[in-house]
């Protein structure tokens, strides 16, 4: 029988409706814009969400299929043209939502190279949570399985029809025998997405946990891009010249 295992990135987005690429949001002339985030689509709501909240207008968003994370191997090349793009329109700081989602180290070799930040961790799981308590939550029990919001809201299509358990519904055993229970990251206090989160634990045959995360590490990280570059680091005036900041 199959041992639990972390969610795979085919786990994690399998949705072949998912979100394609997308223009910028709230575009802004390069010397208003200095920034930009690169964001995987499966995050994509909740960063322009953020944004839109605190009015940050001069910050650009452009993502990524949310998709590519059953094709993990697409994500460090598609993040590199973004990040050429970018850089070829005047870009100077870029920030890449996405946690390792299953490149092997290849994400940060791309970032080492053309320079960025990524969100901490290996995947949205502990960044919603928080690196440290999702460790300890995850090595005291080892056989959850998680859902974020975006995971709830497209439950059928990643995980009923993506694994197949619409058409061979004996799967599920193997799929999901050694989980004892389904914990939900919500990072909404929706009642709605609740409910068919704990509906999808019953369809899975586990327990259910609800956990609120909010935006946990995401929406530092989200702060930290759309502070100026002064405000992220005071000591840039410093420095003297836009060739010497860091990339």
């Amino acid at each position: 029988m199959a041992q639990p295992v972390h969610q795979s990135p085919a786990l994690q987005a399998l949705d072949p409706t998912s979100l394609q690429p997308a223009p910028a949001f709230a575009p802004a002339p390069a010397e208003a814009a200095p920034s930009l985030i690169i964001a995987c689509g499966a995050v994509a709501r909740e960063i322009i969400d953020c944004l839109r909240l605190n009015g940050c207008s001069q910050l650009r968003v452009t993502c990524l299929p949310a998709s590519w994370h059953n094709r993990p191997e697409r994500i460090p090349e598609g993040v590199r043209a973004k990040i050429r793009a970018a850089r070829a329109q005047g870009v100077e700081r870029i920030f890449v939502a996405y946690g390792d989602c299953g490149t092997g180290g290849l994400l940060d070799r791309v970032l080492e190279e053309e320079g960025g930040e990524r969100l901490p961790g290996p995947h949205c799981y502990a960044f919603f949570s928080g690196q440290a308590a999702f460790q300890e939550q995850d090595e005291r029990d080892p056989t959850a399985f998680y859902l974020t919001d975006y995971l709830v809201r497209h439950f059928d299509s990643l995980i009923i029809r993506g694994l197949g358990l619409d058409r061979y519904p004996e799967l599920l055993a193997d799929y999901f025998g050694n989980y004892s229970r389904l914990v939900y990251l919500a990072q909404t206090p929706d009642p709605a997405l609740a409910s068919r989160a704990e509906d999808a634990a019953a369809r899975l045959g586990l327990a259910y946990e609800y956990r609120f995360t909010g935006l946990g590490e995401l929406g530092d990280f989200v702060a930290r891009a759309a502070a100026t570059p002064q405000e992220a680091d005071p000591d840039r005036e410093k420095l003297g010249s836009v060739a010497a900041w860091p990339k």
